[in-house]
């Protein structure tokens, strides 16, 4: 049988790494096993910062959500209670926008979900 070289195989696959590491300082980027372990790095920071990236505009959309409810008479959580009640489905991110670009149309939102209170 022919023998088999796997020149092409490794080419490629030292190819595809050192491609990730361009940019790189020092040897990180042309150095194999370095750059191994730079790109490995690197997309374990990626994976975990696209989580908080997530947390950190979630954070900001309920903070503005709040601000907008107070001058509204209301609070944050329970504008969300009376939304939910009123089956209004509109998720933080919507609802954070309507409130920075169309004040307008969420005090509608609030006037539409808040509860009529009842004479005691």
């Amino acid at each position: 049988m022919a023998r088999v070289k796997a020149a092409i195989t490794t080419r490629r696959r030292k190819k595809k790494i050192f491609r990730r590491a361009k940019g790189f300082w020092g040897k990180k980027k042309n150095a194999w096993k370095i750059a191994v372990q730079a790109v490995e790095h690197a997309w374990r920071h990626e994976y975990r910062d696209r989580r908080l990236r997530r947390r950190g505009l979630r954070a900001l959309w309920i903070a503005r959500i709040n601000a907008a409810a107070r001058m509204n008479g209301t609070t944050y959580s329970r504008l969300a209670a009376a939304l939910r009640k009123a089956g209004i489905e509109l998720d933080r991110k919507v609802l954070s926008d309507v409130a920075v670009r169309d004040p307008e149309a969420f005090k509608i939102l609030v006037a539409t979900a808040a509860p009529t209170k009842k004479a005691a």
